[in-house]
């Protein structure tokens, strides 16, 4: 079992910065593939980023690309999300998944485990 813990989420003004983190514990995160995805009341959980087992790979989705950089420490067994210039549209829980098989991949249903979520709130 793997258990996720995200963190880094809080309260910014349009135009700023965050960096969510995903810590792992249970299992080292090595040889999965991780996403962010986010989702806001009453909708479907949306894709934000993903990143492979290595690490040579990433993805993300149009609504963050060139705001957002997905990446991760395996020695700290931690994933992070580095997210820029903030909109208040961005105001979401943010959730960070681990995928058994290693690719990364932008459908939710392809992974197995979620941490509990994170509130970014961006101030306009």
């Amino acid at each position: 079992q793997v258990q996720l813990v995200e963190s880094g989420g809080g309260l910014v003004q349009a135009g700023g910065s965050l960096r969510l983190s995903c810590a792992a514990s249970g299992r080292t995160l090595s040889r999965y593939g991780m996403g962010w995805f986010r989702q806001a009341p009453g909708k479907e959980r949306e894709f934000v980023a993903a990143i492979s087992w290595n690490g040579d790979n990433t993805y993300y989705a149009d609504s963050v690309k060139g705001r957002s950089t997905i990446s991760r420490d395996d020695a700290k067994n931690t994933v992070y999300l580095q997210m820029s210039n903030l909109k208040p549209e961005d105001t979401v829980v943010y959730y960070c998944a681990a995928e058994v098989l290693g690719w990364g991949s932008g459908n939710p249903d392809k992974y197995g485990y979620w941490g509990q979520g994170t509130q970014v709130t961006v101030s306009s």
